[in-house]
């Protein structure tokens, strides 16, 4: 079984692992009873933040996400309605992922850019962020604006990435890109039931069901993966602060 706080662990070990520079922060709903995680990352000291890029990781955990980490296919059945041999929830591999936001923020700080230049930069930006994230499965650049002396000026540069984890069975992995024959895979196992009397006797149903999946094995090494590609890609925007077309332009 995953909790909150094996989710959080296995990041913040990784983070610092890899040298970045944490500022996490923990909230809980008393009325949903969802948990809250956002984590400020970024290269450098405290004081030298202004000149580097940030990234926020942030993720949401509900109380389905727990019963799902703790039963999987039979925890959705008993987190909705009464479980039953034949429902569709016992029968799937498409469990829910964790889903993680990814988002990084490359002020310009007062640089004058032309539209052209911006367009060309955010493209650039998201083809090399693609290239240095190994986790996300989805990357969306965007700029952000601020009102400047009655005029809307470009404040900075955005990248939203996304990344699923896979909370309850590590066939789940083969999401994240993993080898198909990895022995990970192995313990996926199927349970055969007959169907009640009053249907064919020969027709026989295939419930998904774990065999020890134990991901405290594997998720802390997924969580080493996201932290690289979080260093990595905070260091590609950096470079291109201090020696792309935003350097350019204020010289």
């Amino acid at each position: 079984m995953l909790t909150y706080e094996d989710i959080t662990a296995y990041f913040l070990q990784a983070a610092a692992n890899t040298t970045l520079t944490t500022h996490p922060e923990y909230w809980t709903n008393s009325r949903s009873l969802e948990r809250e995680f956002a984590c400020t990352c970024h290269l450098g000291s405290c004081e030298e933040v202004e000149h580097h890029s940030t990234c926020t990781l942030s993720f949401t955990w509900s109380t389905l996400d727990t019963a799902l980490s703790l039963e999987g296919p039979i925890g959705i059945c008993d987190f909705f309605h009464e479980p039953e041999h034949n429902c569709p929830h016992l029968h799937t591999r498409d469990i829910p992922p964790l889903t993680i936001d990814l988002s990084y923020s490359l002020t310009l700080n007062g640089t004058l850019i032309s539209e052209t230049s911006l367009l060309s930069l955010t493209q650039m930006l998201k083809l090399r962020a693609s290239e240095h994230s190994r986790r996300a499965i989805e990357t969306r650049p965007g700029i952000s604006m601020a009102l400047h002396e009655n005029r809307m000026q470009p404040e900075a540069i955005t990248l939203q990435q996304r990344v699923e984890l896979p909370i309850w069975h590590p066939e789940g992995m083969r999401g994240l890109h993993d080898d198909l024959h990895s022995p990970i895979s192995s313990r996926f196992t199927l349970r055969r039931h007959h169907q009640p009397d009053d249907e064919d006797e020969n027709e026989e149903n295939d419930e998904v069901v774990a065999d020890n999946p134990r991901p405290e094995e594997w998720l802390p090494q997924i969580m080493v993966d996201v932290s690289q590609d979080i260093l990595q890609v905070l260091e590609t925007l950096d470079s291109i602060r201090s020696q792309g077309p935003l350097n350019r332009s204020q010289n």
